[in-house]
């Protein structure tokens, strides 16, 4: 029996992911940095019925990363879904941004999902078949200020879903991407006036309210289950409306 991966599973969309493929039937790796926060997404998943692992993990660390899916493997039978949901996010105008800020951006937002991707992949071309949920963001569309380390990486994660959708696709594995918009999470922390900052997304999205967590979780699970057995190299927004592309 193969196991789904989420990375950023200590947060809300990270979270609302894993409970859904969890009541999905898909038992559950949920992985963090955070481990606090991963073992309160443990518990949520547990008390929705799920068979979960939880994982403290850097994704900077490339030997981490790699171990822990050979331990899946060996544990769980391999990796059949895998999220790509771990992201930072550090709000520092364009001429502040310091090369080594900029690194760590892409060492968890790009090359993560890389490294998470390529390791999972093996797995599922030996099983014969996986799907790979990348989730970007609107912000790689909308050119946010502040933001452009973060919008880079984002960008860059579209971009390897399109190619491995391409590369993996004869081994019977999908790749596909999820766009969110401006969920209402603690990512919001990073605007100075929050009630304003809703009012902005809300002025901006073609439906007049916030999104929750589960309608994202929603288009993954619709992503990596068979109901859409013949889409890969997609990215799908989800956004209210606000960038149509």
């Amino acid at each position: 029996m193969s196991i789904a991966v989420v990375t950023g599973a200590g947060g809300e969309l990270g979270r609302a992911i894993a409970r859904r493929l969890a009541v999905d039937g898909h038992a559950v790796a949920v992985v963090d940095i955070d481990t606090e926060s991963v073992e309160a997404t443990r518990k949520d998943v547990e008390a929705h019925g799920g068979a979960v692992r939880a994982w403290t993990l850097d994704l900077r660390d490339a030997d981490a990363v790699n171990e822990m899916f050979e331990v899946v493997a060996l544990q769980s039978g391999g990796t059949g879904i895998l999220v790509n949901n771990a992201a930072i996010y550090p709000s520092t105008p364009f001429l502040e941004v310091s090369p080594a800020e900029y690194d760590d951006v892409h060492a968890v937002n790009q090359r993560g999902y890389w490294l998470c991707a390529q390791a999972a992949a093996r797995q599922m071309k030996e099983a014969g078949g996986g799907a790979i949920v990348n989730i970007t963001s609107i912000v790689a569309h909308g050119g946010w200020p502040a933001l452009a380390s973060y919008a880079a990486s984002k960008g860059a994660a579209g971009a390897l879903t399109r190619a491995l959708a391409r590369e993996l696709g004869p081994f019977g594995i999908r790749v596909n991407a999820v766009s969110p918009g401006a969920f209402p999470t603690a990512a919001e922390e990073i605007h100075e006036n929050p009630a304003a900052y809703h009012q902005f997304v809300v002025d901006h999205q073609a439906l007049k309210r916030r999104g929750a967590p589960e309608e994202l979780a929603s288009v993954v699970s619709f992503l990596a289950g068979p109901e859409s057995s013949f889409v890969t190299g997609q990215t799908i927004e989800v956004n209210g409306g606000w960038v149509m592309v």
